[in-house]
């Protein structure tokens, strides 16, 4: 074997991890050119330094002028540089200059994006470090980010680290997402902002920002009326009246469904008709759909589907006296069976039945019938149904003249 030559693997020496040097660097730059962004951007742009290894020591240093402390946002020793943006003033005027920075340094670097995605939620995880103003330039610059349209920056990348409970019960979330959403709505509609919380994924949780004694719809309105941001709390009062009917309608639909016991079924009705505060119209309106989305329609057979139908409003006839207490409420709930047969090809010719077995049931009163064949206001179909239910409404007209 002497003289053979052996043969060894070629291994890539990594170079030893330098942050300090790193940061020093980036801070001579900003010192260099006194804070001007501009020129900041430019230099960096033609800097030699390894931005893929020390990312996110470059956006330590553009958030606090310096590097921090590994697993921490306390300052690490070496050079700092006092351009950073939480030197700033807390306004959107002396914040955005940053943000548009960030933007250039992006273009030319994307993949600097996960850097400052990893930055960002240390910082947003670690908020109760900072000061009352340093959390509101925080809560400016994402807003600003977002509203320019930051390259591919994630919104769940903010907002889930947000829902720390320990931050959320000292109302430190509460107060930086109070700052993030005044802010944003200066450049944007609240469509906008709904859009940007369903991509974070808290659109549905928006009480879980606040303490969890203070979490619910009159503690939310309270707050952000009190901060200007009334359209806020418009749209919270009608997602929140809208998941009550939805869950309303989905308990009664399975109920009826299952055929369950009609004085149970009442029952319930009334229990969550007193918790939900639902207006007594919107119940009736839910009655109804409940009561006709538990049919199990037939593909093809319109006889059968008549008889289904037929046999379901007579079924649950009584569940629906029990709530239809007013004219008013009848006359609603003639207008749900007009909309229903106008836009469901196969109760179309059923209108008049159904109206007949209601008045059989004494759901509708012969006064309600009457007042919607003579005035009433939906036009959906009306011409149609008005010409259907003449005999009906004939044979109401003599027996009056007859008594």
């Amino acid at each position: 074997m002497s003289g053979a030559r052996i043969k060894t693997r070629k291994r890539n020496i990594a170079a030893p991890l330098d942050p300090t040097t790193f940061a020093d660097a980036v801070v001579q730059i900003y010192l260099e050119h006194e804070g001007d962004l501009e020129l900041v951007a430019k230099s960096i742009e033609s800097a030699d330094l390894d931005f893929s290894r020390y990312g996110d020591t470059f956006f330590e240093v553009f958030f606090i002028g310096g590097r921090t402390q590994p697993g921490t946002v306390k300052p690490e020793e070496g050079d700092r540089h006092p351009y950073a943006v939480l030197n700033c003033e807390p306004a959107r005027q002396n914040i955005l200059p940053s943000v548009l920075y960030i933007q250039k340094i992006l273009r030319r670097r994307p993949f600097l994006i996960k850097n400052l995605e990893n930055v960002m939620r240390r910082f947003l995880q670690s908020l109760e470090l900072f000061e009352d103003n340093e959390r509101k330039k925080l809560a400016i610059f994402t807003s600003l980010t977002f509203s320019q349209k930051l390259s591919g920056l994630p919104p769940e990348t903010v907002f889930q680290p947000l829902l720390k409970d320990n931050l959320v019960s000292k109302g430190i979330v509460l107060s930086f997402i109070t700052d993030f959403f005044k802010e944003y709505l200066v450049d944007n509609s609240l469509d906008d902002l709904i859009a940007l919380l369903k991509r974070g994924k808290i659109e549905d949780n928006l009480l879980d920002l606040f303490p969890i004694q203070k979490r619910t719809t009159e503690a939310f309105a309270e707050h952000f009326s009190k901060e200007g941001l009334g359209t806020l709390v418009e749209y919270n009062e009608k997602k929140m009246f809208d998941v009550k009917l939805k869950d309303m309608k989905s308990a009664l639909t399975t109920l009826i469904a299952e055929n369950a016991d009609i004085t149970e079924v009442i029952e319930t009705v009334k229990q969550r008709h007193k918790e939900s505060k639902l207006p007594d119209i919107e119940v009736v309106r839910i009655l109804w759909d409940a009561i006709m989305d538990a049919v199990q329609w037939s593909g093809k057979n319109q006889q059968q589907n008549s008889n289904l139908a037929l046999r379901q409003v007579k079924t649950w006839a009584k569940l629906l006296d029990s709530f239809c207490t007013t004219a008013k409420l009848q006359l609603e709930i003639m207008y749900k069976i007009q909309i229903q047969c106008y836009e469901d090809a196969k109760l179309m010719k059923l209108f008049p039945e159904i109206v007949r077995s209601l008045y059989d049931e004494e759901v509708l009163a012969e006064d309600t019938i009457l007042m919607w064949f003579r005035k009433g206001g939906n036009p959906k179909g009306r011409q149609t149904f008005v010409k259907s239910l003449e005999p009906f409404v004939k044979w109401l007209e003599e027996a009056e003249e007859e008594e």
